[in-house]
């Protein structure tokens, strides 16, 4: 029978053959085939290398194509806004239904939206805000070749030699002043004149003012009262002036009486009542100490302020309670300009006592709450604001409360009972 033909083999499983019957190859065989051997697990790690490389590659083109992307917003937030240049913004808040809001600095005027508030689509209401320059002298203000001169919300028109008047709308020596009284003799009189020179020279008594032609003139009592008020001088009485021929004289409302100054009013509040001036009038108050509640009770310790007495330790609702409670009035001037800063809260810690290490400021009460918001300033700072303006007269209620925590947990909070006086003047 002829021999069989052998039937070729697979390279890798020849090898492989070969390589365990090493015992029937040569040495030279043996070493020949472990050289193919390394060389087949070098290519193997080649390829395996450059399998890594390239998903390596790509997983740090995914991350920086990633990094460039928009940040995501927490869910129910709005962008952050930044204050307008030259003024200012209040509230760091930027949650769904939150209100940011801006003021310019003195001498600019705000152009856009005053408040915004976060929308749940993430967007802001209102326009973005700005602050431009107040140019009291774009509307030409100065007649009859008068030269406006800008100031701090203001302007003043310097006129030519024969011209008078706010805006130089009076020609000088013959146009009456608007603030004199024509109707009644005692603010007229007649001028004290002499001939100087083939000239006759005419002069008036001290508040009196000359009206008319040197020929014919009259003297005319100057309201002293509307001048300053006109003209943005200082207020010459604490609440009214009245004009009397010459000069003029300061009144007080009822219940008061004026000081030897000529110009301020005191009152007069009955014993254990307080003191608190605002605008028109003054207030008599009476800071009540809180009511006794279960284990809570509290011991005056300032006219203004009472100290809660130790709790019981297992009561809960006592360590809740605030441990102090202060009294706060304040006057303000009717429409006053919003937002204005009203009130600071702060805190301290006591000698060879760790402070709190974070605080909360909230409003705890209030008889007209859309007009205030209160702001964190810094870490130991919060702020009152009011948003809205407040037409007078009126008294308002506001309580701000403190918490203080100390490694996340609460230790205690401070309330403050705010009374706003809204005069009804905007002075």
């Amino acid at each position: 029978m002829p021999p069989s033909t052998p039937r070729a083999k697979n390279p890798r499983l020849g090898l492989l053959g070969e390589f365990s019957s090493f015992s029937c190859l040569s040495r030279p065989q043996l070493l020949a085939a472990i050289q193919q051997m390394q060389q087949l697990l070098k290519g193997q790690e080649t390829r395996f290398s450059e399998g890594l490389h390239a998903v390596r590659s790509r997983l740090s083109t995914i991350h920086a194509s990633l990094a460039k992307a928009a940040p995501q917003l927490p869910a129910g937030s709005c962008p952050a806004l930044q204050a307008p240049a030259y003024g200012r913004k209040f509230g760091t808040k930027y949650l769904v239904d939150r209100k940011v809001h801006f003021a310019c600095d003195p001498g600019f005027q705000l152009l856009g939206s005053s408040t915004r508030m976060c929308q749940a689509n993430g967007s802001w209401t209102g326009e973005e805000p700005r602050c431009a320059e107040i140019s009291e002298c774009s509307s030409s203000p100065c007649q009859n070749g008068g030269t406006c001169l800008e100031g701090l919300n203001n302007f003043k028109c310097l006129c030519p030699p024969q011209w008078t008047g706010t805006t130089c709308q009076y020609q000088a020596q013959t146009a009456p002043p608007t603030w004199s009284m024509l109707d009644d003799p005692a603010f007229r009189r007649q001028p004290r004149c002499a001939q100087i020179a083939q000239t006759q020279q005419c002069s008036c008594d001290p508040g009196f003012h000359m009206s008319g032609l040197t020929s014919n003139g009259i003297c005319q009592d100057l309201n002293e009262c509307k001048v300053y008020h006109q003209e943005g001088g200082p207020r010459l009485c604490a609440h009214v002036c009245v004009n009397i021929p010459g000069s003029f004289c300061c009144s007080c409302p009822a219940g008061y009486v004026l000081l030897g100054d000529g110009k301020s009013c005191e009152g007069e509040c009955p014993t254990g009542h307080l003191h608190q001036h605002w605008g028109e009038g003054f207030q008599c108050v009476t800071p009540q100490c809180p009511p006794a509640t279960g284990n809570v009770s509290y011991v005056k310790t300032s006219p203004f302020q009472w100290e809660r007495n130790l709790c019981p330790m297992e009561s809960r609702s006592c360590h809740q309670a605030p441990k102090t409670i202060s009294f706060h009035y304040l006057s303000l001037p009717s429409k006053l300009q919003t937002p204005a800063p009203l009130f600071r809260m702060a805190t301290a810690a006591a000698p060879g006592r760790p402070g709190p290490d974070s605080l909360r400021f909230g409003m705890a009460g209030s008889n007209s709450r859309g007009h205030f918001m209160v702001q964190r300033l810094d870490r130991h700072t919060g702020e009152l604001l009011l948003v809205q303006s407040l037409q007078g007269p009126r008294t308002i209620h506001v309580d701000v409360d403190m918490a203080e925590y100390l490694d996340r947990v609460f230790q205690t909070k401070h309330l403050s009972k705010i009374t706003l006086f809204v005069s009804a003047y905007e002075f």
